[in-house]
């Protein structure tokens, strides 16, 4: 996912409290609390940590420290957390391709559903299937899928990577399709777009905030949208499940810790990221990306994370 950065600073940074919050029975922290992102500053994911920490800053006695550790599509930062002790001053922005695809895909040195504490969801984004507006084959979802049914794996699609969302959500369309396509992939969002405007893919998986001055202009055609309903941004996009196609695939994003926190600590860091998501920067950040707001708990953040992963898995092998 990529955004606009809106004011804010370059990383690492430290946000300051500006005024402690109030005592409270149990736990709080005693030193700076590590926010760690797993991709360059600038993308999706450092801008949805930055706006929440710049939020939540107030409520906290301790300096909220947000710290890139950017590779291997996030699974760097994951390990550097999962590794990290479980004293509630350490917690990664997980949810996407480092917890949800990537496992599916390779061993890493982490386990997504046991090396973690779940905190709270901030954000569940939509991913739209997309074509190539003007001068491109397609005007629908079923006319793609009938064309790589008559001939299969003539149609291509990219992706921002291997082991990617990007590249999965194709893995499980074509499992529950019965298609094949050509798997194309680049290094990252960016990249994968210009190929599908310079007409070089067929297809490509897209987010909302990618797609929107380019879909306006007619340039990018979302086809499906692979969320449970339709997005308000995009309401004339359909979801694949209106289309008969059962496949959900969101980039979620909120934050974790290590495995072995303890309850305590989970509801303080929960409670005061409930509230900053609550504070007008935080809500006119979710206005600017026209979606709708992802809150979860814990243990609901889990589940879903967990599920998507074992979606994938099953498409896998079974493909």
């Amino acid at each position: 996912m990529k955004m606009r950065r809106r004011g804010l600073l370059a990383a690492p940074f430290i946000l300051p409290f500006i005024r402690p919050a109030q005592a409270q029975p149990g736990w709080e922290p005693t030193r700076p609390i590590q926010l760690i992102v797993g991709f360059a500053p600038g993308g999706g994911s450092d801008i949805i940590a930055r706006t929440i920490a710049e939020a939540a800053a107030p409520l906290f006695p301790q300096p909220l420290v947000v710290v890139n550790r950017p590779g291997a599509g996030g699974a760097i930062a994951a390990e550097f957390v999962s590794r990290a002790a479980p004293d509630g001053h350490t917690l990664l922005i997980a949810g996407g391709s480092e917890s949800t695809s990537l496992p599916a895909h390779r061993d890493l040195p982490y386990d997504p559903k046991r090396s973690f504490t779940s905190v709270i969801r901030l954000t569940r984004n939509a991913h739209f299937i997309c074509a190539r507006g003007k001068g491109g084959r397609f005007a629908t979802m079923q006319q793609a899928i009938e064309a790589a049914k008559a001939r299969p794996e003539a149609l291509t699609h990219g992706s921002s990577g291997v082991g990617t969302l990007s590249h999965s959500i194709f893995i499980m369309l074509g499992r529950a399709t019965g298609t094949e396509l050509l798997h194309v992939p680049y290094t990252g969002g960016g990249p994968q777009q210009q190929a599908l405007l310079a007409g070089q893919v067929d297809l490509v998986v897209q987010a909302s905030d990618e797609l929107r001055g380019l879909a306006a202009s007619g340039d990018i055609l979302p086809l499906a949208c692979a969320s449970a309903q339709r997005m308000p941004a995009y309401p004339q996009v359909p979801t694949l499940r209106e289309l008969g196609i059962d496949l959900v695939a969101d980039n979620m994003k909120g934050w974790v810790g290590p495995a072995g926190m303890t309850p305590e600590m989970v509801t303080y860091l929960h409670d005061r990221f409930r509230r900053g998501m609550a504070t007008p920067g935080w809500q006119r950040f979710m206005e600017s990306t026209g979606e709708a707001d992802g809150y979860a708990n814990g243990a609901d953040f889990q589940r879903d994370m967990d599920t998507l992963l074992d979606n994938i898995r099953a498409a896998m092998r079974r493909s």
